[in-house]
């Protein structure tokens, strides 16, 4: 990722530090308070429901991704970027973007 955007790091929920960066409009700033739900599809997978009733503890489902393969990053239901799984303070797991999704590509 190459543009204007690269120094700017999401805050947080509830961090300091959510006030407009200078790079965006003042006029974006309404914005800034609307929340958005954020998911990382890891893979998919399709069954029939006979196959999914059977499932139990320590069951593998297969996914139609490869080791190491970029996972798909949603905003609001909407394919905005790829990225890499990466593992966080306090052994938890967060996405590092590594590629942005067109808009012409994203449907």
């Amino acid at each position: 990722m190459s543009d204007a955007t690269d120094d700017f790091e999401p805050a947080t929920p509830g961090s300091p530090g959510t006030e407009r960066p200078p790079s965006v409009p003042r006029d974006l700033e309404a914005v800034y308070d609307i929340p958005v739900q954020v998911s990382a599809v890891l893979g998919r997978a399709t069954m029939q429901v006979s196959q999914l009733l059977k499932l139990g503890r320590g069951a593998v489902v297969e996914l139609d991704r490869k080791l190491g393969e970029a996972v798909d990053i949603y905003v609001n239901n909407r394919l905005v970027a790829r990225g890499e799984v990466v593992m966080v303070e306090d052994n938890r797991l967060g996405i590092t973007m590594t590629e942005i999704v067109k808009a012409d590509r994203a449907v």
